[in-house]
């Protein structure tokens, strides 16, 4: 059997890696220009979505095999904006966020409208869908919150273009104000540090007056949400504050003992 033959997305994000990787180095800065001629250099028909081909690798699946040998360990290359239409790779620190199994799942009854259910289109959708008809936000962080905007796409000095997948504003008892930058991932994709910094980044720009609250949310086995809120330490890793994995069940389905259970967890 032949080897397997690496995609064009792959094959472009490997020669465009190695035309400047040397041992020891631990970032290598390239652009969108560069993306383009890298794929007439190697004869490969540039997409449609240029954008997809970074996404891909800083969302969804991983870096070539041949730039995964060169990670030293406990460290890996991801790839970070660095500008309008600038980016690079970065090798940083193995920063993972998974949810955790051995949480209790809490039922939440459903509200989602089913011409929602019936008609969401992509697992994000889907998700972002069922956590703002839930008010998962509200339930998790304790707070009165309101969806400001959804895959806010703007610019941040420093990083370029970027987009946020749901933005929420939010107040607590005391007037206190919030911003909420929202991240959701299912089927195979993983949750990114890498976007929760730039989320954070975002806020801490466009919104100097309103605490920032970054919270990411991801499918799990038997449509269980995973919510997680996120705090960039002064080390520049990305750690989870809180965790909390719900269930969406018919009202009917939560018994006397859910509920009982429920009340003595009450702080």
């Amino acid at each position: 059997m032949k080897p397997r033959q690496p995609n064009r997305y792959q094959a472009l994000v490997a020669d465009l890696f190695f035309r400047s990787y040397k041992k020891g180095v631990t970032s290598i800065a390239f652009t969108r220009e560069q993306l383009v001629a890298t794929a007439a250099k190697l004869g490969i028909a540039v997409p449609k979505n240029l954008g997809d081909v970074l996404y891909s690798f800083r969302y969804r699946n991983p870096l070539p095999p041949e730039i995964l040998k060169t990670q030293p360990p406990k460290q890996e290359w991801v790839i970070e904006g660095s500008g309008r239409a600038l980016y690079e790779f970065r090798l940083v620190p193995i920063n993972r966020i998974a949810p955790n199994e051995s949480l209790v799942t809490i039922k939440i009854p459903d509200a989602t409208p089913e011409i929602i259910s019936s008609n969401s289109l992509s697992d994000e959708q889907a998700l972002l869908a069922r956590v703002r008809y839930n008010r998962l936000i509200d339930i998790f962080l304790g707070i009165t919150t309101y969806s400001l905007q959804n895959h806010l796409r703007t610019t941040v000095k420093g990083l370029g273009q970027i987009e946020i997948d749901e933005v929420y504003v939010g107040v607590d008892r005391h007037g206190c104000q919030f911003i909420i930058p929202v991240q959701a991932k299912g089927g195979s994709d993983q949750l990114s540090t890498v976007q929760v910094k730039q989320d954070i980044a975002c806020c801490a720009e466009k919104f100097p007056n309103l605490v920032c609250r970054a919270i990411s949310a991801q499918f799990m086995e038997d449509s269980r949400i995973a919510m997680f809120e996120l705090r960039l330490e002064t080390d520049g890793l990305v750690k989870i504050a809180e965790e909390r994995h719900y269930c969406l069940v018919p009202a009917n389905q939560i018994e006397s003992m859910d509920l009982t259970f429920y009340r003595s967890v009450i702080p």
